[in-house]
């Protein structure tokens, strides 16, 4: 790489910036990362951070690897989300891919993130970008990539990219020069396309007067919720787009601050249940009133135990070959449910990229994927998380129990009795100096050599390293192979088949940790005992 310096004055022909040593060498010292979830970080200068000159920089070597593929005719969707600058990036991705003679498809206004998935295959694109940084605070912006199928760039596909974005010069190897014969715009008459699509995932159609608080926390929701659902009463402070995020200063349904406004609204008009959507709404939260009439959140393995067996349970009948996608880092019960009811289950790995390689080739019926952070799908329009598919399923399903004299807290019992109770948090490590990445992979390379051997006091018999692909049975000495592609990531089962799951987040400077258990097991217990596995 040129060194960071040069970089620096380089960057200074363009944009003309004072920075310390130390801040030259943070913001200069590498370039972001396109990773498996394209770009994300923080937007300020500097080749390690979102700008227009990294995302020309990315898009060029996109618009590369799109040429090289065949792709010029077909073209590319492209959207953004409410976020500081995301029209700006989307404009300037858009000025890179003409320059390169490749087709444009441009949302003329805010996008959610599965729209984005859709319009990709509905207008038979070869490829799309959406500029958004999902669910990250108003610093952050991103650049997610997605393939031909709607689905975001395979690992190999990330790699192909990669490469030529290193092999292109951030200023003099870009090709930027609008050209509008070459672009189509995108307006709010796709909004019913998408739809038509939403609706046809519907299981049951109840004439209810449950009452549903709805928040797209200033995001791309607020387009095309009120659309979708007729009986919601939306939060009127947070339905304003806005990249600065007023009322959530962390805009992620799984938080419940950002639920403040919501649950004053609710109050106020007695409602049953909040509903919020991310900035980009590929994620969904609820809240659900509890026995004592109070709010509480329910976590993403629940609300998607939930939608699983309202699904299988409200369907007259299951189709043929009926399938269901979770990661491994999602919760057990669903293994359960699976069993039970006669339902093939897929387990792949973080992400929902790896959700839509296995649609794209099962043949069975697909009932509903999902993973632990609020992301869900039903139906294969798109292949992405949905979080407005998500709403709606949710609504259905509180509406379909209320008319058995249920409230969602008398639901979410009868899941557990019928089930069995489940136990699932995640511990997330924060590592954001500048000695960050090292740190992480110096406690992963501490963990392959010296795994934990029992946690929360009870023997660890099975370890899978999804890096190596080795599943390594510590009762029998049998080595077997995960089958799934190669990622940084150590699960660990305990006699008792409770499980821990350590991973490096692919979007954040952190490690997250998930603890997958069933009573009587405590989580206290196995985190006590991961902190010293991890500072051995």
């Amino acid at each position: 790489m040129e060194n960071y310096k040069k970089l620096y004055q380089r960057w200074q022909n363009h944009e003309r910036i004072e920075l310390t040593d130390d801040e030259i060498k943070e913001k200069f010292g590498s370039y972001l990362e396109f990773g498996t979830a394209g770009l994300r970080g923080k937007m300020t200068a500097g080749t390690n951070a979102m700008n227009v000159y990294t995302v020309r920089h990315a898009t060029q070597g996109f618009a590369d690897y799109i040429f090289n593929n065949g792709g010029r005719e077909r073209g590319v969707a492209i959207a953004y989300d409410s976020r500081r600058n995301s029209k700006l990036f989307a404009t300037k991705a858009a000025a890179v891919m003409t320059a390169n003679g490749i087709k444009v498809f441009l949302f003329d206004d805010i996008c959610p993130t599965p729209m984005l998935s859709f319009a990709v295959r509905e207008f038979g694109c070869i490829a799309g970008i959406n500029i958004t940084a999902s669910h990250n605070p108003k610093e952050y912006n991103g650049y997610k990539a997605y393939w031909e199928d709607g689905a975001q760039l395979s690992l190999e596909q990330v790699d192909a990219v990669s490469e030529y974005i290193r092999n292109t010069d951030i200023f003099d190897g870009v090709k930027t020069n609008i050209n509008d014969s070459l672009v189509t715009m995108i307006d709010s008459s796709f909004d019913e396309k998408y739809l038509a699509q939403v609706k046809a995932q519907s299981v049951t159609q109840i004439e209810s007067d449950l009452k549903v608080v709805y928040t797209p926390l200033h995001g791309t929701g607020g387009r095309v919720i009120p659309k979708l659902l007729n009986n919601i009463i939306v939060v009127p402070e947070q339905m304003i787009p806005d990249g600065e995020f007023p009322t959530a200063a962390f805009p992620n349904p799984e938080y419940i601050d950002v639920y403040a406004p919501g649950i004053r609204l609710a109050e106020s008009i007695n409602g049953e249940i909040i509903i919020a959507n991310d900035p980009d709404a590929d994620r969904m939260g609820a809240m659900i009133r509890n026995h004592d009439g109070g709010f509480m959140l329910l976590t993403g393995n629940q609300t998607g135990a939930l939608l699983l067996d309202y699904i299988i349970t409200a369907l007259d009948k299951l189709p043929p070959e009926p399938y269901a996608i979770k990661t491994i880092v999602t919760s057990e019960i669903i293994t359960k449910i699976c069993e039970l009811n006669g339902v093939k289950l897929h387990n792949v790995l973080t992400g929902f990229k790896f959700i839509a390689e296995v649609i794209k080739k099962e043949s069975g019926n697909f009932l509903l994927g999902f993973e632990e952070s609020y992301g869900y799908m039903r139906g294969t329009y798109v292949r992405d998380k949905d979080g407005i598919v998500a709403a709606m399923l949710f609504c259905e399903m509180a509406a379909y129990y209320k008319s058995r004299g249920m409230t969602m807290a008398n639901a979410l019992d009868a899941l557990y009795e019928k089930y069995g109770r489940y136990i699932e948090e995640t511990e997330n490590l924060y590592y954001e100096d500048i000695d960050g990445v090292t740190k992480m992979k110096a406690i992963m390379d501490r963990l392959r050599l010296n795994p934990p051997k029992s946690l929360g006091g009870e023997d660890v018999v099975v370890i899978r390293d999804y890096l190596s692909g080795e599943v390594m049975d510590l009762r029998t000495g049998l080595v077997t192979s995960t089958e799934l592609a190669s990622s940084n990531v150590l699960y660990y089962q305990t006699a008792e088949n409770n499980v821990v799951v350590i991973r490096p987040s692919g979007t954040e400077p952190k490690i997250k940790i998930y603890y997958l258990l069933h009573e009587p097991a405590e989580v206290e217990r196995f985190k006590a005992e991961m902190e010293k596995a991890i500072s051995c």
